[in-house]
């Protein structure tokens, strides 16, 4: 949903807003009349104190937004959980990301760069494949998405 239409779910409902990759939210704080920002990391934040006022704005302009709850924010413990347009954002950061949906736990993705070339390309990492096959946990490939992963909604990080 826009921010305006979340917004007015924080404004008059009472309820807590996030894009569906958050680990924390923004919620209304009817004493200060501000917006607060509930990090992942637990810490509360006045959003008019923001040190990243483009991210911040970025994200208000998203269409993203969806309400927080205990299924889909870490916070509040749940999950989060994502789309490929989302993934590829978090690749292009350096991340590692995976999908629920995968059947080797463990199993993840990252860019990857070579000497050869000066342009990253995305990899497939089963290192961490839980595993005895140890051929198996030595893979570091490139890889391609399937349309089935291009339209997956359960991306999430991979620690």
């Amino acid at each position: 949903m826009k921010f305006e239409r979340a917004f007015k779910f924080m404004m008059q409902s009472g309820e807590k807003i996030k894009l569906p990759s958050w680990g924390g939210y923004w919620y209304w704080d009817n004493e200060k009349k501000t917006v607060i920002m509930h990090t992942k990391d637990g810490k509360e934040m006045d959003i008019r104190e923001t040190e990243r006022v483009i991210y911040t704005l970025s994200n208000i302009l998203d269409d993203g937004w969806i309400l927080a709850d205990e299924e889909n924010c870490p916070e509040l413990g749940g999950e989060a959980t994502f789309g490929f347009d989302e993934a590829i954002k978090y690749l292009k950061r350096g991340m590692n990301l995976a999908r629920k949906g995968w059947n080797g736990k463990g199993i993840f993705i990252h860019l990857c760069e070579t000497d050869a070339t000066t342009n990253p390309f995305v990899c497939i990492d089963s290192s961490n494949l839980q595993t005895d096959n140890l051929d198996a946990k030595k893979n570091i490939v490139p890889w391609a998405p399937s349309q089935t992963d291009m339209l997956a909604d359960d991306w999430v990080f991979f620690e």
